[in-house]
């Protein structure tokens, strides 16, 4: 992308080093986003999404959250040696790596005010976790499972629907069997009570991971009236 400079960077966590795919504009950001990695890593994928982000104007950082493994990036079918990383997230080692890139973005002269946050799958439902827990300008999950039940330590879908602090977006397939319907309308319900602007949208044909380009799953009607939505939410809470 022409007008967008990526590039790869290393920030220092208590835990050791943690890559992360960094996208910027060219000229002054109007805020920064913090783009949470699926449950494969940071992929191409990923690496797109956060130039799509820079070119809307963001600045976006995407941090490895399986910098504490020897292997960090997976295929979409390699579950075997994914499932014993992802068994090592803890909401603590989550909160830590997500808190040193919302801290990169303050570095870069991003103000608080501005910090924004979207996720994948995986990091759909650290995305709602952590607009529960820190006061954000704008946040958005794509099909971020366990809306019902706890992951990784982190408070249930639900548990953090009702306390949201940051205005967020929800993005869901209605034929994703990791996360049914019923589920997201409650979702729904919830959010709508708490004190911030919330949304929820639902795609009726596209499944799991439908915004993910490398996945069969991948429905571009879908992806892209995601994309446009997402870009709009941030457009309209970061000013």
């Amino acid at each position: 992308m022409g007008n967008v400079h990526t590039e790869d960077e290393v920030l220092t966590t208590a835990d050791g080093p943690m890559s992360v795919i960094v996208a910027a504009p060219i000229g002054p950001p109007r805020g920064g986003v913090v783009v949470i990695q699926e449950a494969f890593g940071l992929t191409g994928h990923i690496r797109r999404v956060t130039e799509a982000v820079a070119e809307a104007g963001y600045l976006a950082i995407a941090p490895a959250l399986f910098h504490r493994s020897e292997e960090q990036v997976f295929g979409y079918g390699d579950f075997e040696r994914l499932g014993p990383v992802i068994m090592t997230l803890t909401a603590a080692t989550i909160e830590m790596d997500v808190d040193a890139a919302f801290s990169e973005l303050a570095r870069k002269g991003i103000e608080e005010s501005k910090f924004a946050m979207m996720g994948f799958c995986m990091g759909g439902t650290i995305t709602l976790a952590t607009a529960a827990r820190r006061p954000l300008g704008a946040a958005i999950t794509f099909y971020g499972g366990g809306i019902a039940e706890s992951r990784f330590g982190l408070p249930s879908g639900l548990d953090s629907a009702a306390k949201l602090q940051s205005p967020w977006l929800g993005l869901y397939g209605d034929l994703d069997a990791h996360i049914p319907v019923a589920d997201v309308e409650q979702l729904r319900v919830v959010a709508a009570t708490a004190s911030v602007d919330t949304e929820v949208v639902r795609y009726a044909e596209a499944d799991h991971g439908f915004h993910c380009d490398e996945r069969p799953s991948f429905k571009a009607t879908a992806s892209t009236d995601a994309l446009a939505r997402t870009l709009r939410f941030l457009d309209e809470h970061l000013g």
